[in-house]
């Protein structure tokens, strides 16, 4: 604890001596420094690193006036390096982007302001944006792609964390489940087994070769018994918290599908039963007839014959709890390696619709016993005021396919953080370079146009004739004649007041027209260069 603490103190540290090394170069008066500038200097950038963490963006700030104050063209060899760790820093702290941007656009505005004021050409301001761009802009651009990597690289930790929370937590349920089925299994050995020994005692109960005390002892084992039993199925029923409760779920052992349909039937459901199958062979059953038979040639998968029963037992229970009375049908129908169950409610009614949504988790529970299964459950409103459940089970590994499940909460997240890190990593890239070409077309077109500016065309050069009057802002004339001649060019004629030099050609620095002056009349004229 006491190494991480001190961490941050010594690279502060680090890094004010690392960027007041190029103003100690500056030391030298013939170097254009003085000690009083760089004690400034110093001083200044030691303030900017210590508030570097919780102020960024004024860190930056700072330096960047600092910078303006000795060149308008912001690009100083004593701050360069200074621009551009904080322009670094403030991406890789700041969180918000519109302060930033804002400060970006202050600058430049700054330094237009600060050209025109002075007086200097404009294309300094050029330099200006050029530099503010590349030692400012790019940097803090690569900040911003730093803290969002960073940013993945937590939020994959966290994933993971969670993941493993998730993990534990399927494991604990899993283990509930399975002792779930333990006490299912205990109910069903335990209570077969007590049931015969009640049977049994009830026969020497009433066994005439044994004596009254005999009798008696009997009827005490066989009341034992089906007490015993009482408790195994409350006892089970502690178990199987958080489930239907215990006897709701008995099943006999090979119970099919018709056995459901006629179970339910004798308690009173308008249950209809259709089986239907490749070889054409149909059974139907009405409501008050016989079961059909499937006619199928080959067998039907364990797993598949558990989850069609288990599909039928639950959809017929949903009838009972949630529209009692409403007709429901059932059909089987076994064709394309595949075996459909469906079970609808055909008509709608006023009463509520079959077979209704669990109150608690049966349609659930239903779901993965039909994905073990390598099937696809699907359930909701039948289109006719109903409610349908349906089942697709493979008859054959991969003949039916499972419904695609939708990408966890923690896949999401990863991908949405990728994509930011890759948005990050184009803006870092494009956008100083879309910034640099953007410049590099204006400067173009400034270039040009100043450029036209001293531009004498051919004809008007010809029209000129010694001894015209004329001066240096005559009308004849471009507004802004060039700073000299272009290097190469003869001495100009003796006796001249002055000597004004035009570009012959808009794109081209040589040749280039020379008009000299005296006594306010051309007297003389050249091309050269």
């Amino acid at each position: 604890m006491r190494r991480e603490r001190l961490r941050g103190p010594l690279v502060d540290l680090g890094l004010w001596g690392l960027l007041s090394v190029p103003v100690l170069l500056r030391l030298d008066p013939n170097d254009g420094g003085s000690w009083g500038q760089v004690a400034v200097g110093v001083v200044v950038l030691g303030v900017c690193v210590a508030f570097s963490r919780s102020l960024p963006l004024v860190s930056l700030a700072v330096v960047v006036a600092v910078s303006l104050a000795s060149t308008v063209e912001l690009y100083t060899p004593a701050y360069s390096l200074a621009l551009v760790v904080f322009g670094y820093l403030a991406g890789r702290r700041q969180e918000q982007t519109r302060a930033a941007l804002a400060l970006f656009g202050a600058v430049a505005a700054a330094g237009l302001g600060l050209v025109l004021w002075s007086g200097v050409p404009v294309a300094q301001w050029f330099t200006l944006v050029l530099a503010l761009a590349l030692a400012i802009v790019a940097p803090w651009l690569t900040g911003r792609y730093v803290r969002q990597y960073a940013r993945l690289v937590r939020t994959g930790w966290e994933l993971a964390e969670r993941m493993e929370r998730e993990q534990a937590a399927v494991a604990e349920r899993e283990r509930l489940r399975e002792r779930s089925r333990i006490a299912g299994d205990m109910h069903d050995s335990l209570g077969h087994d007590l049931a015969l020994i009640a049977l049994r005692a009830a026969a020497l109960e009433v066994d005439p070769a044994l004596g009254a005390r005999q009798q008696e002892a009997a009827g005490e084992l066989r009341r034992a018994a089906g007490d015993a039993t009482a408790r195994l199925r409350d006892i089970i029923g502690v178990l199987r918290a958080g489930e239907e409760a215990p006897g709701t779920r008995t099943t006999p052992a090979g119970e099919t599908v018709e056995d459901v349909v006629e179970r339910a039937r004798a308690s009173g459901m308008r249950v209809e039963l259709t089986v239907t199958g490749e070889a054409g062979q149909a059974g139907q059953a009405g409501e008050t007839g016989e079961a059909g038979q499937t006619g199928q040639a080959g067998e039907t998968p364990p797993m598949v014959d558990r989850a069609a029963h288990r599909v039928v037992q639950e959809s017929l229970t949903n009838a009972a709890r949630h529209a009692p009375g409403a007709p429901v049908r059932v059909a089987l129908e076994r064709g394309g390696g595949a075996l459909t169950v469906s079970v609808s409610n055909p008509v709608a009614e006023p009463a509520p619709t079959a077979p209704g949504p669990s109150a608690g988790t049966g349609l659930v529970g239903l779901d993965e016993r039909v994905q073990l299964a390598g099937g696809r459950l699907s359930h909701g409103p039948d289109g006719a005021g109903g409610f349908a459940v349906r089942a697709v089970l493979p008859l054959e590994p991969g003949a039916a396919a499972v419904a695609p499940t939708t990408a966890p909460t923690s896949v999401r997240e990863r991908d949405r953080a990728r994509r930011e890190v890759r948005r990050g990593l184009a803006r870092a890239i494009w956008i100083p370079l879309a910034l640099v070409t953007a410049l590099g077309l204006v400067m173009l077109a400034f270039g040009l146009w100043t450029q036209s500016r001293s531009f004498l065309d051919r004809d008007d050069y010809v029209a000129l004739r010694i001894g015209d009057p004329l001066a240096a802002d005559a009308e004849r004339l471009p507004p802004h004649p060039l700073d000299g001649p272009p290097a190469g060019a003869p001495a100009e004629p003796p006796g001249m007041d002055r000597c004004l030099y035009y570009r012959s050609t808009l794109l081209a620095a040589v040749p280039v027209y020379r008009l000299c002056l005296a006594d306010g009349r051309l007297a003389g004229k050249a091309l050269v260069g």
